[in-house]
């Protein structure tokens, strides 16, 4: 079983998503490093900075991945020799090319303009051109599934055309992933029973995308059929709806299916890996993706809790540690005794010896919820409460005032302007900055007061700002929730506050976002 990893080439093709050449080298490292066996890592014929990138990760010293080259067949009508597309395939000196190459005879005549026999003749000397050449070729049937539902007696002599130049797999694409898993199988039934008649048969791959939200599912009926090769991405991330998830389908091959593809400590790093792209990419991490988001192992209601705590297995299908993530208990309204004593352990508070009853601690949360807060979705702030209610809260820094100022003409847009005073040990600090809106203004303007005595904080980021009216009946009188979400390099939290007033609000929820991170930094520092 081979894993074929298109983050950098296909999920590059989704919307908002775009990588550097830095980028790009950093997650080739990284899918190595997680024993991914094929990174695809762009088309070097179609752009300056893929051929850029060839030419840098030539000398990555990778242990277990091939690096490929994606590019297409040769056009019509002329040698793949003289075909520049080709030669810049063989230009960036990977070991492996893919090339991918038209089943659907409906693109072939109607968007193409070609004709059936050219294409095939396309196919077939691409694939004899770059084997000659000593590459190792894998061979992406465009609109595979499509094309078989139209045409399959046309479909299936475009694999041929491939297998009988020697291509070493055939991967069968639906590129528009509206195919469902039952076809899937009936599919590779039918390619098996034509093409895998001889010894020598061809090796089949999966390429399956996420229109209908089945990608994932069509690679694993395809691998029950023999694919011996998956295509995916990291995050799903790809054109449209996106790819099959690579962080889905190894741990269903490996846990779920027993089907070997990496070891158990590049398993482990999973969770990892996933971050990681999803902040080179600039990208928000969905909680609930499976096996890697947060709320993948997330618990709330009080029944549950009481059962993880006795028996794991009785509300979660595997365990989350295996691919590197963990079990969370959420803290709400909702919660009862075994959610507080579960989260206070979790998050490193002990409740024992300091007098505080664990029901007092409940209906505290419960009161504060319902006056807006929401700690199910605030863990930073869920930890700060709880070490406020049983007096271990050492604010390393206090507020002493701060004032933001807005400031709006006819030819400019809208600027913000803070000031904020500080005192940290008894030593007092007033900074001022400006900023993009009120919130960015006292972000700025906090962090410039911080650096003087907790230089770092350049590694802290606010990714993400949620503004909710929680009761509009009241018009401007109503509290105002604010969540925010703050990120540095191993780690995401998520703080809240509750206002009339939607900046002491937001000043709620930023001041236990830098509380957060620098008890955290501290208490790195003394271990």
């Amino acid at each position: 079983m081979r894993l074929y990893d298109t983050t950098l080439r296909d999920g590059t093709q989704g919307e908002n998503i775009n990588f550097s050449v830095r980028d790009k080298l950093e997650i080739t490292r990284f899918l190595d490093e997680c024993g991914i066996h094929y990174i695809e890592g762009g088309w070097p014929g179609s752009n300056p900075r893929d051929a850029q990138f060839f030419e840098q990760a030539a000398s990555l010293p990778l242990k277990t991945a091939r690096l490929t080259a994606f590019g297409a067949t040769r056009r019509p009508k002329i040698d793949p020799s003289d075909d520049p597309n080709l030669r810049a395939l063989l230009e960036s000196g990977t070991p492996t090319v893919a090339i991918f190459g038209k089943s659907w005879d409906l693109h072939v005549e109607r968007v193409m303009e070609n004709t059936l026999e050219e294409n095939l003749a396309m196919i077939h000397d691409s694939v004899t051109f770059l084997r000659q050449q000593g590459r190792e070729v894998v061979y992406d049937a465009e609109h595979f599934f499509d094309g078989f539902r139209d045409n399959p007696s046309y479909a299936m002599k475009t694999l041929q055309a491939a297998w009988n130049a020697g291509a070493d797999f055939l991967v069968l694409c639906d590129t528009n992933g509206g195919t469902l898993p039952h076809q899937v199988t009936e599919v590779l039934l039918q390619v098996k029973g034509e093409l895998c008649v001889a010894e020598a048969a061809p090796r089949l791959g999966i390429h399956t995308h996420n229109d209908s939200g089945l990608a994932v599912a069509n690679a694993v009926a395809a691998v029950r059929e023999g694919a011996v090769m998956v295509h995916g991405t990291v995050n799903g991330y790809g054109e449209r709806c996106g790819n099959a998830d690579l962080t889905s389908i190894i741990p269903i091959l490996q846990v779920k299916m027993g089907v070997p593809v990496v070891r158990d400590d590049q398993l482990h790093k999973l969770k990892r890996l996933s971050r990681f792209v999803s902040e080179t990419a600039n990208q928000v991490p969905h909680h609930n993706r499976p096996f890697v988001g947060n709320s993948a192992f997330a618990h709330k209601g009080g029944i549950h809790v009481s059962a993880i705590m006795k028996e794991p297995r009785a509300y979660e299908h595997m365990l989350p540690e295996i691919v590197g993530n963990a079990r969370r208990v959420l803290v709400s309204d909702l919660s009862g005794k075994s959610n507080v004593e579960y989260k206070a352990k979790e998050l490193g508070v002990p409740l024992g010896g300091n007098g505080c009853n664990t029901r007092e601690i409940v209906d505290r949360i419960k009161q504060l919820e319902e006056q807006g807060y929401q700690f199910d979705v605030a863990e930073g702030s869920l930890k700060i409460l709880l070490q406020k209610i049983t007096e271990q809260f050492e604010p390393l820094f206090t507020l002493e005032s701060f004032r933001v100022t807005i400031e709006k003409d006819r030819t400019q847009p809208c600027s913000a302007h803070a000031t904020i005073k500080i005192s940290v040990d008894g030593k007092e600090e007033i900074t001022a900055a400006e900023g993009d809106g009120p919130v960015s203004a006292l972000d700025n303007a906090l962090r410039k007061a911080l650096d003087k005595f907790f230089p770092g904080l350049d590694a802290m980021h606010l990714v993400d700002f949620k503004v909710r009216v929680i009761d509009g009946t009241v018009g401007t009188a109503a509290n105002v929730r604010v969540l925010i979400e703050s990120r540095d390099r191993d780690d995401i939290w998520s703080t809240v506050g509750v206002s009339e007033d939607i900046i002491e609000a937001s000043w709620q929820a930023l001041a236990d976002s830098f509380h957060y991170k620098l008890a955290k930094e501290t208490s790195a520092d003394t271990k």
